[in-house]
């Protein structure tokens, strides 16, 4: 025990003054009043209002969600939908290919009629057809490149798509059946393409397109797009019989564009009262919806998928 200090009643030292007499209690500061409080001062944002309270109701058990409102898009600007289980790197090669679509389209469309018109005019009227014809091969050749720079973009996806590439079922016997059954069904294409060509060469010395500059440009413009088609299943032929299923995609697609052709020709058909164009119309729609649900089974036979 120190000095100066008495034991408390548990044992503990009590502090005492310097005669030994209890410390006396200090007296407590007086106490200011506070100032009153200013108010803050008004902020940057102003306050907005909540939104009123909505009732609960049991047949709507969840506030209803405002859907993202989709982007304006303008005459000219729509695009193809994209899958959305493409990869980032997928998804930049096929806008780059949607952009070099356009050109290509445009070199093609307008340059085309313009050069057969133009000599087509050139020969049977004025020399001055031949200036034109010049001005379509130089929009026909712009097309030509455009081409060729998707053709360079789309060998670029290929090599980083699965489809693209021999599937590992490559070795099954169904996956090389279905590969094989896909062969034929795009060999049927070529040949339904290559018929809807000369059908077209066929019909326009009855419209009179042969006669007409303007006509047998736009003719030629017609008959390029099946020839095309024709060339596109062609090259999906050896890609095929080596059990690669893009091959079968894309003649899936290019299927489905004879089938809107057919379904087209059989309404016209329906409206004029015809039986022939119905009846073709018909057949070809049969035709073509079934290949296009073989393609499609064979498409994930050929991927090894049940």
């Amino acid at each position: 025990m120190y000095p100066g200090q008495q034991p408390g009643p548990y044992g503990r030292q009590q502090p005492t003054g310097p005669y030994g007499q209890p410390p006396q209690h200090q007296q407590p500061y007086p106490q200011q009043p506070y100032p009153p409080q200013q108010p803050y001062p008004p902020q940057g944002y102003p306050q907005q209002p909540y939104p009123p309270h909505q009732p609960y109701s049991p047949q709507q058990p969840y506030p209803p969600q405002q859907s993202p409102q989709a982007p304006v898009q303008y005459i000219g600007e729509g695009r193809m939908r994209l899958d959305p289980n493409l990869t980032p790197a997928q998804r930049d090669l096929a806008l780059r290919i949607q952009a070099k679509s356009k050109p290509m389209a445009y070199g093609m469309v307008l340059g085309i009629p313009l050069t057969f018109g133009g000599v087509h005019y050139g020969i049977t009227q004025k020399p001055l057809g031949f200036v034109a014809a010049l001005a379509g091969l130089a929009l026909l050749a712009f097309g030509v490149f455009s081409l060729m720079q998707m053709q360079a973009l789309k060998r670029q996806l290929r090599l980083i798509t699965a489809d693209a590439w021999r599937s590992p079922a490559a070795h099954l016997p169904g996956a090389r059946k279905a590969a094989t059954q896909a062969a034929y069904l795009n060999g049927l294409l070529v040949l339904l393409s290559l018929a809807a060509t000369g059908y077209l060469l066929y019909k326009g010395a009855g419209w009179g397109a042969y006669g007409n500059s303007l006509g047998f440009g736009a003719l030629m413009l017609g008959a390029a797009l099946p020839f095309g088609m024709a060339v596109a299943a062609v090259t999906t032929i050896p890609q095929l019989l080596q059990v690669i299923p893009a091959g079968a995609k894309v003649g899936r697609s290019l299927y489905s564009i004879i089938f809107l052709l057919a379904m087209t020709a059989t309404g016209e058909g329906i409206k004029g009262a015809s039986i022939g164009p119905v009846v073709g119309g018909g057949l070809t729609l049969l035709v073509c919806g079934g290949a296009m649900s073989l393609l499609g089974k064979a498409a994930k036979r050929m991927r090894g998928e049940a």
